[in-house]
C-alpha cells in the first residue's frame, strides 16, 4: 500500500458515520484520533432529544437501542440508530458507534469511530481504531494499539515510513474489510476496502483493498 492509499477518502464513505465532517478535516485516519472526545461531546449537545437519551455524563444512546444491565458505559460516547449492544460489551470513553451497528459480548472499545453497520461481535478488543462501514471483526479479532516496546507508532508504506508522533494508534480497517477470528491487527496496520483477512493471523503494516491476506508475506488479489 502507498500512502495515497491510505488517505481517509479512499478508506471510508464518509457518509456513513457522523463524523464525516470532522474527518474530511484530516488527511489520514490515525491524525483524527486525538480529537475523538471533544467531537463526540459537540455532537452529542446537538442531537435531538426526542431522539437520543442521555444516560450519563456525555452519554448519549439512541431511543431505539436496548442497553443491557451487564454493559459498562463510560463518556464521552454517542451510540446510533438501530445498533445493538450486547451483554458485557465495555466502553472506555471517546467512543462513536454508528447506525446498525455491533458491540457484542464481552467487547473493549476504547477512543475509536465504528462506522454504521460495523460488526465487532465476540470477545474484540478495539483501542484507537477506526473500524469502516459494514466491516466486521471476527470473534477474538484483536487491534493491539501499543507497541511492545513502547515507541511511537510508525506506519510501513511501500513509498515510505510515516511517523504518527503518537503512542497508541490501533488499527484503521477500511469499508467492508473481513478479519478472520482470533487474528491481531498490530499497532498501525491499515487495511484496505473489501479486504479479508485469514483466521488467526497476525497482521503488520499495510494490506491494499480488494486482497486476501492469507499470511506474512502472502497477500493475493481477489478474483
Amino acid at each position: 500500500m502507498r500512502r495515497e492509499d491510505a488517505k481517509i477518502e479512499v478508506l471510508f464513505d464518509l457518509e456513513k458515520t457522523m463524523a464525516g465532517e470532522y474527518l474530511k478535516k484530516f488527511t489520514y485516519p490515525w491524525e483524527a484520533l486525538k480529537g475523538l472526545g471533544e467531537l463526540i461531546v459537540q455532537l452529542g449537545q446537538s442531537l435531538p432529544q426526542e431522539e437520543y437519551q442521555r444516560v450519563g455524563e456525555n452519554i448519549w444512546i439512541h431511543k431505539s437501542v436496548v442497553i443491557p444491565p451487564t454493559v459498562c458505559l463510560t463518556g464521552p460516547m454517542i451510540v446510533g440508530e438501530g445498533s445493538e449492544l450486547r451483554h458485557c460489551a465495555y466502553f472506555r470513553g471517546n467512543v462513536l458507534v454508528g447506525k446498525n451497528a455491533v458491540v457484542g459480548n464481552s467487547c473493549e472499545v476504547k477512543n475509536s469511530i465504528i462506522f454504521d453497520g460495523a460488526q465487532t461481535p465476540h470477545y474484540n478488543y478495539i483501542g484507537d481504531s477506526i473500524i469502516g462501514y459494514k466491516s466486521h471483526l471476527g470473534a477474538s479479532s484483536l487491534t493491539s494499539n501499543v507497541k511492545s516496546d513502547k515507541a511511537l507508532v510508525k506506519i510501513h508504506f511501500e513509498d515510505g515510513d510515516v511517523e504518527t508522533g503518537m503512542k497508541k494508534v490501533g488499527a484503521i480497517v477500511g469499508d467492508g474489510t473481513e478479519v478472520g477470528c482470533g487474528s491481531i491487527l498490530n499497532p498501525g496496520t491499515i487495511i484496505g476496502k473489501n479486504a479479508n483477512i485469514y483466521p488467526l493471523s497476525s497482521v503488520r503494516g499495510c494490506v491494499d483493498a480488494n486482497c486476501i491476506y492469507k499470511c506474512q508475506g502472502e497477500i493475493v488479489n481477489k478474483r
